[in-house]
């Protein structure tokens, strides 16, 4: 019988394939099996490290949540939490996973119970309460060196969800300006930061109601225009789905459009775009 087989014979490792690979005990048993010296041993267990394959297993080991430690690997950023709905005590234990895996964190759609949960056990995250979220980054890491976004509110009303776009892209390091309330029924307001328009890599353009802001946005940048259409607005607007149509039929043709209310969604598009920008590269 080979070293494999008398491995997966065995019927006590406790390993079910459904949760990843085992933890680095039974790992290193599984391996001697195989590999005979410690020397071969060591270099087996390094170069799963080296895959990434060792972290792989830690998200086995939660019992009530499946945390994607190597989302980082195969998408360039780290797992983002969606809070809604989850147990206070569950939230600060995914940062404290994070945190332990060297990952910089984001927890959206946060209640006010959750920042308070979290920031009794730690005190560096970053809680923003009009967005609804909870940001823990590495001490020491700035922004990237890479392109910048802006990201355009139509009205006051909107700023929650311009807010968590804004928030998403500072986790993502991506430099990030926030220009507010500056919708198409005063024209003259958006008119003065037109010349902004030309020195981003992308633009969130956060809309309600009839949401025609994007498409003046398009009319003037050279850039992606990502529409992010919110529920603001009187009977008609349909929860959102009267904005979402109108940036889908956008007649600029730079323009796309995320779900509604979606900030992050938008801010996570962009701050992709923005960061395979190199910095400086846009010159208008």
């Amino acid at each position: 019988m080979s070293g494999y087989q008398q491995v997966w014979d065995e019927a006590d490792w406790g390993i079910e394939m459904s949760t990843g690979l085992p933890d680095e005990a039974t790992l290193r048993e599984l391996l001697k099996a195989v590999y005979g010296t410690a020397g071969q041993l060591d270099r087996a267990l390094s170069g799963l490290r080296s895959l990434g394959l060792e972290r792989s297993s830690v998200l086995s080991q939660m019992p009530d949540c499946d945390l994607d430690l190597m989302r980082e690997d195969r998408c360039g950023f780290p797992e983002v939490v969606y809070g809604q709905g989850k147990p206070a005590e569950l939230v600060v234990r995914i940062l404290q996973r994070q945190a332990e895996a060297g990952q910089d964190s984001l927890v959206t759609r946060v209640t006010p119970a959750q920042m308070e949960a979290v920031r009794a056990v730690i005190p560096e995250a970053i809680c923003n309460l009009t967005a609804g979220t909870i940001r823990v980054s590495r001490a020491g890491r700035g922004e990237r060196d890479c392109g910048s976004v802006l990201v355009i509110s139509a009205g006051s009303t909107d700023l929650s969800v311009a807010e968590e776009a804004v928030e998403t892209l500072r986790w993502m390091r991506v430099p990030v300006r926030l220009i507010q309330d500056v919708g198409v029924a005063g024209p003259h307001r958006l008119q003065q930061h037109v010349s902004d328009f030309r020195s981003v890599a992308a633009i969130v353009c956060v809309a309600g109601m009839e949401a025609a802001l994007p498409s003046v946005v398009g009319g003037y940048a050279s850039c992606p225009v990502i529409g992010v259409p919110t529920s603001v607005g009187y009977g008609a607007s349909l929860g959102g789905l009267t904005a979402m149509l109108s940036m889908l039929t956008s007649c600029a043709s730079g323009v796309v459009c995320v779900n509604i209310d979606a900030g992050f969604k938008g801010g996570y598009v962009a701050g992709m775009i923005a960061a395979r920008t190199p910095a400086g590269a846009i010159q208008r």
